[in-house]
């Protein structure tokens, strides 16, 4: 039989003074005047992680009209709003209240994109909002005139203030709902327009700081397409919207140093995802195939061939199953492109800066010095190009230092102040009259793109521990049963809370699809066919508010950094 809310009150005097521990007698459902109050998970301790509550409200009552969440795009967008409401209000309540966590009112808190997240659900039956409360305590004992002040007191108070939608600013929803669509809509067509990328005329793209990822105020030049690269496309709330286009193929960013090359490709690597009204890259679109690729010196290699890069290494190592435990610069790079190329990247996005030199190009006076025979590495130079003609893939470069990419290059960027310019033409006539002298290198084409087996006993989160352990303590890595992986080269994820995802779908993957048969690619298109039929909650052991959607490429990522995993 359903509690009330008198219940919980009448329950949480009763247990005033007792151990911590005898909280675990509220755990249960309750109805409050408006909604309904879900307490999943009571923590064990004031000091522990807080414990996670949900409210429920009807429809009847919250009253959100039916076009804010009428296509998935209008959902997400709708809940990340609700979620970023109840944090503010949250933190006006939110006090520390007796030792420990005591008192504290919290949600999973968004940064500047838009992502779909377990934090708040709606749809025609009910809104719903899941979120963090530290029960109160004095000591280790319960604190009963406090915990009734956060239960019953405040959280109907936050609940009035964000869950009935006449108590919100309908412009700011009306706004996020619009935005995320309209950024939607563009993606949706950027393939069949021939673009990898689109930016924005009127686009603000640099943040901050490196750690602040808020649009910068000072001083910041707004972002203007070149004629040549212009584009128009129409919108359904917006209408028509302006900017630059980048074509498939191979595309060069390049400019003098500090003029904005790595800002414009960081703007278009964060373009996989929506953004906020105000964070000025709105309308900066990326494929949602596109991947990130950097050097990572030190990581783990299981079995991956990355002969169309490296071959004939020193003691005949090979290359078509190659294993290390501490990748070089150049290796790692192959590497990390080769497990893009598995996961069916469409683009790649690379800045010289993040790249190993040795791997990205070979000069004629290198190549003279150091015969090809006795040289393993085929330059990203002489494969990028065959990239896109065996196999599609586009690449994105930034580059500042070799000029022997305008003969592999479609297109060419030149950024002057922060501003786009079209130096295509520039750069061939460059080509032709200083022809390169250095020799093509790696054959006429890419390669096969070989996909992996993962062993079912090498992805095991309860190795070494008693049953299952997943923690995401940072965005940067996953402890995940003893093994510690890091993430912190992986560029695209942004939100601890995706981290955190990952590490309950590895979790799942073995429990549900990691047989020894299915390749790597094959599992994780189950896992994501999985989240988009049913959730998120779909790979997680409890209704959990802190888990936010992530790529099929951050996951496979994560498997790879897995120090135990096998293949075949």
């Amino acid at each position: 039989m359903m509690k009330t809310h008198k219940d919980l009150e009448n329950k949480l005097i009763r247990l005033d003074g007792r151990g911590y521990k005898a909280y675990k007698e509220i755990k249960g459902i309750y109805t409050f005047p408006d909604y309904i109050f879900l307490i999943d998970h009571v923590q064990g301790d004031p000091f522990a992680a807080p414990s996670r509550v949900r409210i429920q409200i009807p429809q009847s009552i919250a009253g959100f009209p039916k076009d804010l969440y009428q296509n998935p795009s209008r959902a997400t967008a709708l809940a990340d709003f609700i979620t970023r409401q109840f944090d503010r209000q949250a933190r006006k309540k939110s006090r520390r209240r007796g030792t420990g966590n005591s008192g504290i009112i919290s949600i999973d808190r968004p940064g500047q994109e838009v992502l779909e997240r377990t934090s708040a659900f709606v749809n025609t039956d009910q809104v719903e909002i899941r979120f963090f409360v530290g029960l109160p305590a004095r000591g280790r004992g319960i604190s009963s005139r406090q915990a009734v002040e956060v239960l019953c007191e405040d959280l109907p108070v936050i609940a009035e203030r964000v869950l009935k939608f006449h108590r919100l600013d309908r412009a700011a929803v009306q706004s996020i709902v619009e935005t995320v669509e309209d950024a939607d809509a563009i993606r949706e067509v950027l393939r069949d327009r021939g673009l990898v990328a689109f930016v924005a005329d009127g686009a603000l793209l640099p943040r901050s700081s490196g750690v602040d990822p808020r649009p910068l105020e000072a001083e910041a030049v707004l972002f203007q397409s070149p004629p040549a690269f212009r584009v128009t496309f129409d919108l359904p709330n917006l209408g028509p919207i302006h900017g630059m286009g980048i074509p498939r193929g191979v595309t060069l960013i390049v400019g003098g140093g500090y003029h904005g090359k790595s800002t414009l490709l960081r703007a278009i690597e964060r373009g996989v995802y929506n953004h906020i009204p105000g964070d000025g890259r709105e309308f900066v679109i990326t494929d949602p195939d596109a991947v990130k690729i950097r050097a990572e010196d030190g990581r783990r290699v299981a079995g991956v061939d990355i002969s169309p890069f490296i071959n004939n290494l020193p003691q005949k190592r090979s290359t078509t199953s190659f294993s290390t435990e501490n990748a070089s610069g150049s290796t790692s790079q192959a590497t990390n492109i080769i497990e893009a190329l598995e996961m069916e990247a469409k683009c790649l996005l690379i800045d010289e800066d993040t790249s190993a030199t040795n791997f990205m190009i070979r000069d004629h006076r290198m190549q003279e010095l150091i015969a090809k025979e006795r040289e393993p590495i085929t330059p990203f130079i002489d494969k990028v190009r065959q990239l896109f003609t065996d196999h599609g893939i586009s690449t994105i470069l930034v580059i500042g230092g070799s000029g022997d990419y305008f003969d592999a290059a479609d297109t060419v960027i030149a950024m002057e102040h922060f501003l786009p310019q079209d130096a295509t033409k520039r750069a061939r006539e460059i080509a032709r009259k200083y022809a390169t002298e250095r020799t093509r290198e790696g054959g006429s084409l890419f390669g096969n793109i070989r996909h992996r087996i993962p062993l079912p006993h090498s992805l095991d989160p309860g190795r070494g521990s008693r049953g299952v352990r997943l923690k995401a303590p940072d965005a940067e890595t996953i402890t995940f049963g003893s093994e510690r992986i890091d993430l912190s080269s992986v560029e695209q994820i942004v939100e601890k809370s995706q981290v955190r995802a990952i590490a309950h779908a590895m979790a799942y993957a073995k429990s549900h699809y990691v047989d020894g048969h299915r390749t790597l690619h094959d599992i994780v298109e189950l896992i994501m066919e999985d989240i988009q039929e049913e959730g998120l909650d779909r790979v997680a052991s409890a209704p959990y508010g802190d888990l936010v959607c992530f790529r099929k490429f951050e996951w496979a990522a994560a498997v790879n950094r897995l120090r135990t995993l096998a293949t075949r």
